[in-house]
C-alpha cells in the first residue's frame, strides 16, 4: 500500500486545520506560558528514580517504582486529578464522563551505563545549551511530564469536554508486557487511544518486535589462532556502542592485517593493546535504539567484520563471530540470512541487529534483533530463519546448543478514527503541510489497544535519542510537546 493511498484510507479528509477548536491557540499558549517551567521540574523529579526493571524484584515492589509512583499521586493531588495505583500500572485522571480518551505512556526505562554519560543520567544535566539529557527524557517521563500539564491547563481554562482523559503509566514497557496485557483483559476500552511513546507527525504502523537467540557452546584446543572474551552490548534494544575480544596465537603478520583492516573500517574506533601473551581489540560505535539502526553503528557488527575470512578455531567465540559474519554483516536489513529478507510498501523492509552478546562461563548467546513489518507471516519467517540457520551450521560444521526465535506482530491500522485530527494539529502548530501518516520501526503498547495510534513526541528527521547513551530532549521540544498535547486532549475529548 503506498503512503497516499494509506493516508486516503484512512479517513475522509478534514480541511486543514478548520475543524480545530476555536480557542486551541489561546489554551496551548497559555499552557506554555504557565507550565513550560513547571514541566522542565517534574521531568527532573521523574528523571531521579532509576526506574529500570531488575529480574530480582517486580517493579511493584522495587523502592524505586515506589518512589517514582508516589511523585506521580503528589502531583496528580497537585493538579487535582484523580490517582489509581494498580500495581504496575498508574491511572491519572480528568473528568468523570463515561467516555474516555486514554493516553498511553511508561514510567520504565532501559539502563545507562554512567562511565558513558557526562554526569549521572539520572541527574538531569544542563551543560548542553538548550538540552536536558538523561535517561527517560526522551522515552518516556519528558512525554509523562507534559501530558500532565496539558491536562492542567486544560483544567484551568474551564474547557468542557466530552470524553474523560485518563493518563495511563505503565511500568514494564521495556522488559515485560505480560502484566500489561492481563491488565488490558479487564481495562475498558477507550473511545480514543494516542501513545505519547514514538514520533511525529502519527504514527499508524508499527513493526513487530522479534528476536533470534543463537546460543554457542564448544571449546578448542588453543594451539591455532582464537579469540576469548568476546563482549558487546548493553540490553537487545539498543544498537550496541562497544564490543571487545581478546586475540590468541597471532603472529605480527595477522596483526598488521587486522590494524589496516580496521583503518578501512573508519565508522567505528578500534583499539589493539597487548594483553599477557595476547592481543585486546576494542572497538567503539555509536548506541540507537535498535528499530533504528541505521541511527547508530554496529559495533558487535563491526568487530565480526573485522574478522571477515580469518580463519579462527572453531571455539563458542569464533562460532558466534562466523555467524555475524556471514548471516548479518553491516548490512541492516537480513539480505544474507538466508531469505528472510523483505519489505512493505509503506511500513519499509525489515531491519536486523545483533544487539547484546551474553556469556555464562563458555556458553555466549547472542541476541539478534529484527523489526519485521506486515506482508509475509510469522510461520513462513520462521521457517526461513530454521532453514538459514540449519545450513550454516551445515556450512561450518557447527552445532548450536540452542535457537531460540520470537516473532512479534507488526501492526497496521487503516480506521483510527482519530488518526486525521491529529495530523491536523501537528500541521497547525509545525505548519508542515506536507507532513503524513508515518510507519516505525519500534513497537509500542499501542498493539494492546483497539485503535491506538501513537503521537510524538520525537520530530521527523531527527535522531532518536532513547534507548542511547546520550539521551535527551530540548527546551523547544517539550514546548511544542506541550502546545500538540494541550490541543490533543481538547480536540479528542470532544470528538
Amino acid at each position: 500500500m503506498k503512503k497516499l493511498a494509506l493516508a486516503s484510507a484512512l479517513l475522509f479528509a478534514f480541511s486543514a486545520h478548520a475543524q480545530l477548536h476555536k480557542n486551541i491557540d489561546n489554551v496551548a499558549d497559555y499552557a506554555v506560558n504557565t507550565y513550560q517551567n513547571a514541566q522542565v521540574h517534574t521531568l527532573t523529579n521523574l528523571v531521579a528514580f532509576p526506574t529500570v526493571n531488575k529480574d530480582s524484584i517486580p517493579a511493584p515492589q522495587n523502592p524505586d517504582f515506589i518512589n517514582f509512583k508516589s511523585v506521580l499521586k503528589m502531583k496528580a493531588a497537585e493538579l487535582g486529578f484523580d490517582y489509581q495505583d494498580l500495581g504496575y500500572t498508574v491511572l491519572i485522571g480528568m473528568g468523570k464522563q463515561t467516555d474516555k480518551v486514554t493516553v498511553v505512556t511508561h514510567g520504565d526505562v532501559q539502563p545507562a551505563n554512567a562511565s558513558k554519560w557526562k554526569q549521572n543520567p539520572f541527574i538531569i544535566d544542563t551543560s548542553e545549551p538548550g538540552k536536558l539529557v538523561g535517561r527517560g527524557t526522551e522515552d518516556d517521563k519528558g512525554a509523562i511530564a507534559t501530558a500532565l500539564y496539558a491536562m492542567k491547563a486544560i483544567k484551568d481554562k474551564g474547557i468542557e469536554l466530552d470524553n474523560r482523559i485518563e493518563l495511563m503509566i505503565y511500568l514494564a514497557e521495556e522488559s515485560d508486557w505480560g502484566p500489561l496485557t492481563e491488565f488490558m483483559k479487564t481495562y475498558e476500552q477507550p473511545k480514543y487511544a494516542v501513545t505519547i511513546d514514538a514520533s511525529y507527525p502519527v504514527v499508524v504502523a508499527e513493526k513487530g518486535w522479534s528476536l533470534i537467540s543463537p546460543t554457542f557452546n564448544a571449546i578448542s584446543d588453543q594451539k591455532a589462532v582464537y579469540v576469548s572474551d568476546l563482549a558487546g552490548g548493553a540490553f537487545k534494544s539498543q544498537i550496541p556502542e562497544d564490543a571487545s575480544l581478546v586475540l590468541h596465537n597471532a603472529n605480527n603478520a595477522l596483526v598488521n592485517q587486522l590494524k589496516t583492516r580496521a583503518k578501512q573500517l573508519n565508522q567505528v574506533e578500534f583499539n589493539f593493546s597487548k594483553k599477557n601473551n595476547a592481543i585486546a581489540i576494542n572497538v567503539k560505535g555509536m548506541s540507537a535504539h535498535s528499530s533504528e539502526p541505521e541511527s547508530g553503528v554496529n559495533a558487535i557488527a563491526h568487530l565480526a567484520e573485522l574478522f571477515d575470512g580469518i580463519a579462527l578455531e572453531n571455539n563458542s567465540d569464533g562460532q558466534l563471530i562466523k555467524f555475524v559474519n556471514q548471516l548479518i554483516g553491516l548490512d541492516l536489513h537480513g539480505k544474507q540470512f538466508g531469505d528472510i529478507a523483505y519489505k512493505h510498501d509503506f511500513m519499509g523492509p525489515m531491519t536486523v541487529a545483533p544487539t547484546v552478546i551474553e556469556r555464562s562461563g563458555n556458553k555466549l548467546t547472542l541476541a539478534v534483533n529484527a523489526r519485521r513489518p506486515v506482508g509475509k507471516s510469522e510461520d513462513v519467517l520462521k521457517q526461513q530463519i530454521e532453514t538459514a540457520v540449519n545450513q550454516w551450521q551445515a556450512n561450518n560444521n557447527v552445532t548450536l546448543e540452542s535457537i531460540d526465535t520470537v516473532i512479534g506482530n507488526p501492526m497496521l491500522l487503516d480506521n483510527a478514527p482519530h488518526a486525521q485530527k491529529l495530523l491536523d494539529i501537528f500541521k497547525h502548530f509545525t505548519g508542515d503541510e506536507k507532513a503524513d501518516f508515518v510507519s516505525i520501526g519500534g513497537g509500542t503498547n499501542a498493539k494492546l489497544f483497539d485503535n491506538a495510534v501513537s503521537f510524538g513526541p520525537s520530530m521527523p528527521g531527527k535522531r532518536y535519542t532513547g534507548h542511547s547513551e546520550h539521551e535527551f530532549i530540548t527546551l523547544e521540544q517539550l514546548e511544542l510537546n506541550l502546545r500538540m498535547y494541550t490541543a490533543m486532549m481538547i480536540e479528542l475529548g470532544n470528538m
